[in-house]
């Protein structure tokens, strides 16, 4: 590549085509100008779309003088990618096309505990399923060019498998990328639900290269995305889960440790002792409905939670100093949790490391994790050769 280039080889071919199909270029020129590539890399990573059936270059664009250009777009047929976001009780599945926006989303019961063979037969069904009835069958058929998968769990980025998870019995170990490519002999992406989130939430946050994103929901975790892409470390960078917090009472979580932040801020932890109140909830999201109702104790729970997930990022947002904190996952609805990450974030950060510091909602909402896993995906489907499964 040449020295004018600013992407790198990985990713620019996935880079070019999102510029096509959610158009903003329609030219070898244009997308030259947006991307910072050189023109000649443009041409030639344009004739590989071109030959690989992504891109079709046909008739003629405006004219700014001189020749009129010949116009790029996605190939009707360019197909489709299919994605899952894996909860402990839930799971979002979709087809997205190759610009990265939904066909269609769907919302199943998930019990995760049903163990990995049983979960991921299901997860192949369901997107059998929704590829029958959204992208046809036989040769017309669009064709189905990745899978994808996020999972509420630590996942060992170069083997897809999932690396002892507290709240997945029977994963440890599994390895999750061969199991699905044995279905589907095609590209296959298993990567952490958070990282997943942190991924599809940045494309809604132009201008901040230096994310943290945290889930909150029946878990907890939270994503890193620095200089504008994704940081995953060995596989467990961002993991605020079993940081230890100090409480006035003690509580053993799920990793089998005493006093973890997931053990009082987590949504099943509040659910969990509100139950001991005598308030039966099933789902993080019961639990937002009862704050949005006022119910004192669940908004002193909620509150509580936010203050201790606070207090942890207030470490982090000193050591990191990210462009904005952004709160996803079922628990984000409720705003005292979100005023209350705030007060201890402000009270206790350094200020020049808060002083343009945003810590919001999600911008994206619940498909954050499907349209992360949309974009890392593609740039497996682009380059099988050098993506991580």
């Amino acid at each position: 590549m040449s020295g004018k280039d600013r992407l790198p080889v990985r990713g620019a071919q996935g880079e070019l085509l999102r510029l096509v199909a959610g158009g903003r270029a329609e030219s070898r020129a244009e997308l030259a100008r947006l991307s910072g590539l050189a023109a000649s890399s443009v041409s030639l990573r344009v004739e590989e779309l071109i030959d690989s059936g992504l891109l079709v270059e046909e008739g003629s664009g405006g004219s700014r003088g001189g020749r009129r250009p010949r116009r790029l777009r996605l190939s009707p047929t360019a197909g489709v990618l299919a994605v899952a976001d894996l909860g402990a009780h839930h799971a979002r599945l979709g087809l997205l096309d190759l610009s990265g926006d939904p066909i269609v989303v769907e919302e199943h019961p998930c019990d995760i505990t049903r163990g990995p063979e049983a979960v991921l037969d299901w997860l192949a069904d369901v997107f059998d399923g929704l590829l029958e009835r959204h992208a046809g069958t036989g040769p017309s058929a669009t064709p189905l060019r990745g899978v994808g998968t996020g999972v509420p769990g630590p996942v060992e980025p170069s083997a897809g498998r999932v690396v002892s998870p507290s709240r997945m019995p029977g994963w440890n170990s599994f390895p999750v990328a061969e199991h699905l490519r044995r279905r589907y002999d095609l590209p296959v992406l298993v990567e952490n639900d958070a990282n997943l989130m942190a991924v599809g939430e940045a494309r809604a946050w132009p201008g901040h290269d230096n994310l943290m994103v945290l889930k909150a929901g029946t878990g907890i975790g939270c994503g890193l995305v620095v200089g504008g892409r994704l940081h995953r470390g060995r596989g467990a960078a961002g993991d605020i889960s079993h940081v230890r917090v100090r409480t006035d009472a003690s509580a053993t979580c799920s990793c089998g440790h005493s006093d973890c932040l997931e053990a009082y801020a987590s949504g099943a932890a509040l659910i969990a002792a509100l139950a001991g109140q005598g308030m039966a909830l099933e789902r993080p999201a019961d639990l937002v409905a009862r704050v949005d109702d006022g119910v004192p104790e669940a908004t002193a729970l909620v509150r509580n939670a936010g203050r201790l997930i606070g207090e942890v990022l207030t470490v982090l947002v000193n050591f990191f100093n990210p462009d904005a904190v952004v709160v996803g996952g079922s628990l984000s609805a409720a705003e005292p949790l979100i005023s209350a990450v705030r007060a201890a974030v402000y009270e206790r950060c350094l200020p020049l490391a808060t002083r343009d510091l945003e810590i919001a909602a999600t911008r994206v909402g619940r498909d954050a994790a499907l349209l992360g896993a949309g974009a890392l995906l593609l740039d497996a489907v682009l380059s099988p050769d050098q993506a991580r499964v």
